[in-house]
């Protein structure tokens, strides 16, 4: 079976984050993609200069549009921007008894430009993650929504995981790439505990939408195979798509992922 995945993020015009790059990413992993869009911006590989909002409304009817016609087999959410955005998509995913939510919990651009307003943190905390299978914050986006300071090691980013998945998402995966070291391990937090993914730190300034590319390959990955299984196979592909990202020539700043082979 060939699932069809159903991305809810902004548009990145570049291409290296946001939608285009959950696209990509879903493509490559062997699903069909669609998209929600529920901003657009004005961005490159150097920063974020504007964002205009798509109502929360009409992010509902883009949303109903695509479960009155096709089945969605998993569901990844990106950039809400608002709280008003976070509780229309969360209504709407109840009301479809949506399956295998991935939620990146997208707060900054990887430029620092912030891409969420800091009411919407509650929304996402108090509305979303409840939905997720699997949340997918990274250190700053996690101490945001716990309201913690961010981990220095290994032993409290485990310790974070677990107040997570507390949150109520069936399991949390902390992104560890913000800590130094060789290798950047991602700590997953679910019923069975605790299973760490390691893998070696790729030497790129090319990393714009490396959140983007790893929760939309877990959620096209989801419907198909083990979660453990999935969270680890998005990984690899993540790796090899940094290791493929200076073949690329894209802008001056912080680079697209290589997201498929190379010809």
């Amino acid at each position: 079976m060939i699932a069809n995945v159903l991305a809810i993020a902004g548009v990145d015009p570049s291409g290296g984050a946001g939608l285009l790059a959950d696209v990509k990413a879903i493509s490559a992993n062997g699903a069909y993609a669609m998209g929600v869009v529920t901003a657009l911006t004005v961005q490159n590989t150097r920063g974020v200069t504007g964002v205009e909002l798509v109502t929360p409304d009409f992010v509902t009817r883009q949303i109903d549009a695509v479960f009155d016609d096709i089945r969605v087999d998993a569901v990844k959410i990106g950039m809400v921007a608002t709280a008003d955005i976070a509780r229309a998509i969360a209504a709407a995913l109840k009301r479809h008894q949506a399956r295998h939510i991935v939620l990146d919990p997208v707060m900054v651009a990887k430029s620092g430009d912030r891409l969420l307003a800091a009411d919407a943190v509650a929304a996402i905390r108090d509305a979303l993650i409840p939905l997720a299978e699997v949340v997918t914050p990274n250190l700053p986006e996690a101490a945001a929504l716990l309201g913690q300071p961010e981990p220095a090691d290994i032993a409290a980013m485990r310790a974070m995981a677990v107040a997570l998945r507390a949150l109520g998402p069936v399991a949390a995966l902390l992104k560890g790439g913000h800590l130094p070291g060789a290798e950047a391990t991602d700590v997953l937090a679910d019923s069975g505990g605790l299973t760490e993914f390691t893998a070696p730190r790729i030497a790129t300034k090319n990393t714009h939408g490396t959140g983007c590319t790893l929760s939309s390959a877990i959620a096209a990955l989801l419907p198909t195979m083990p979660r453990a299984g999935a969270i680890g196979s998005a990984k690899a592909y993540l790796t090899a798509a940094l290791r493929r990202a200076d073949a690329l020539t894209v802008g001056h700043g912080h680079g697209p992922l290589g997201h498929f082979p190379l010809a």
